[in-house]
């Protein structure tokens, strides 16, 4: 099967999306409160292999791909841009573009599409406060907590108390990365928590427990979990375990590594404990997940 053969526009594990039907956008249009700037569609594919999405008209609407892990490239005019971690970058409307995921280390995007009276300006404040193509920015949970709320709105509700805080929500979600040379604080950077997130993605083959994460911040274990539990709306080694078993998929697609070898790089002494983790976070066995995702 060659890549060609591979190529896939959504359909990950794990993924959330929302595209909102036509007769929810009029409703939107004729809104004063948010027809200025307004989704029209959202998104997360987390390690989204083989994601390819080319464009040759371009989209009515713009697009923000904002990549936190893995990496891809955006193909726009005669550039070829690589998007990184913590990079973003805006395809304008009405351009012909291509993007696509990394085949060795496909990235996890969050995106969104949105249009209205008020994009254009939008994007030109973009190119006034940021000359780069694709800006690298400071991880913020309060960033990623804003599209949680987004897309959660969206998928329990079309009504208009619904779609009027969600994009609410888009013009902050929107100003995170445009302004974020203004708003950044460096103090943020060394909070405990985002400083735990760190450590976790560094020691993802440790078994580490809640108390050994506190102590890492010398915090008690009351307030470590509070403060984590606040910013992320998890429990510290729920969010630790997510990322083994986002490590994990990585390991079965990319590796010939069985699941005993696999649970062992990942800390888990008990790869019958590590299949149960893995089914309740994604909702089938590692076995299946191989079998189905690596045809």
């Amino acid at each position: 099967m060659d890549n060609e053969s591979l190529k896939i526009k959504e359909g990950f594990v794990g993924q959330r999306m929302i595209v909102l039907p036509p007769d929810v956008r009029k409703k939107i249009e004729v809104n004063p409160i948010i027809n200025s700037l307004y989704i029209t569609a959202i998104g997360y594919y987390p390690f989204a292999n083989y994601h390819d999405r080319e464009r040759k008209k371009g989209c009515d609407e713009y697009i923000l791909l904002y990549c936190v892990e893995g990496k891809g490239v955006i193909f726009i005019g005669n550039e070829e841009l690589e998007l990184q971690p913590n990079q973003f970058f805006i395809i304008p409307a009405g351009i012909p573009h291509h993007y696509k995921s990394s085949l060795s280390d496909p990235w996890s995007i969050y995106w969104v599409h949105f249009i209205g009276n008020n994009a254009d300006s939008i994007y030109e404040r973009l190119l006034k406060y940021n000359p780069d193509r694709t800006i690298k920015i400071p991880y913020d949970e309060q960033r990623t907590e804003l599209f949680l709320k987004m897309i959660k709105l969206l998928e329990n509700s079309f009504d208009d108390a619904s779609l009027e805080l969600s994009n609410i929500y888009l013009l902050h979600y929107i100003s995170s990365f445009i302004y974020q040379s203004r708003t950044n604080d460096p103090t943020e950077r060394k909070n405990p928590v985002n400083q735990s997130i760190t450590y976790m993605k560094k020691h993802l083959d440790k078994s580490l427990s809640i108390k050994d994460l506190a102590s890492q911040q010398f915090l008690s274990v009351s307030r470590y979990s509070e403060l984590f539990k606040t910013a992320t709306g998890t429990s510290p080694i729920k969010y630790f375990i997510h990322l083994k078993i986002q490590k994990s998929c990585q390991y079965l697609y990319f590796t010939n590594m069985n699941v005993k070898e696999i649970a062992n790089a990942l800390g888990f002494t008990d790869p019958f404990y590590f299949s149960r983790m893995f089914k309740r976070v994604l909702g089938l066995s590692p076995s299946k997940y191989k079998k189905d995702y690596k045809q």
